[in-house]
């Protein structure tokens, strides 16, 4: 079996660097969850990018991180390694699409897109459990930021809207 140890290739090559949360997925306790920690600052960057620019980076996001996911997996020989977590930046992102301001939903949106991926609800479950390779390793948290995000508008709708 091999080391489930972030690679020693994570601070020499980009993908590894990029697919592993910018080293955020290298932490030895809870990697997803320091890597959506992290993704949220670059979160707050981009919230007030007019919708079609956010819009364009989740999909940017959603296919640069099929490959990086892949390619990174294949190179520590282990399928959806628990440090790569690009797919949770990208599952964070997709959480917060149109999300209201105001950093109570940042955090609602945080625990909202951790709890799905942490809980993995069907079909999260089924994907997660079926589908390998770096479409697998981003499928799963994809679906978890849709979910996620349906109970974020749906709260957004009853408080705010």
């Amino acid at each position: 079996m091999k080391s489930l140890a972030a690679p020693n290739t994570l601070w020499k090559n980009p993908i590894h660097f990029l697919a592993y949360g910018f080293g955020s997925g290298a932490s030895p306790f809870a990697p997803g969850t320091v890597g959506t920690l992290v993704a949220v600052p670059f979160y707050l960057v981009c919230q007030e990018w007019p919708l079609s620019y956010y819009l364009a980076l989740v999909v940017f996001m959603c296919l640069f991180g099929i490959w990086i996911c892949d390619v990174a997996s294949k190179n520590v020989g282990v399928d959806d390694h628990p440090g790569i977590v690009w797919d949770e930046f990208t599952g964070y992102f997709i959480t917060m699409i149109l999300a209201p301001s105001g950093f109570i939903w940042v955090m609602i949106g945080f625990i909202l897109f951790r709890w799905f991926d942490i809980w993995k609800p069907w079909p999260i479950s089924w994907c997660n459990d079926h589908i390998r390779g770096g479409f697998g390793v981003m499928f799963d948290d994809i679906l978890a930021g849709i979910l996620a995000w349906g109970v974020l508008q749906g709260l957004a709708w009853i408080f705010v809207y």
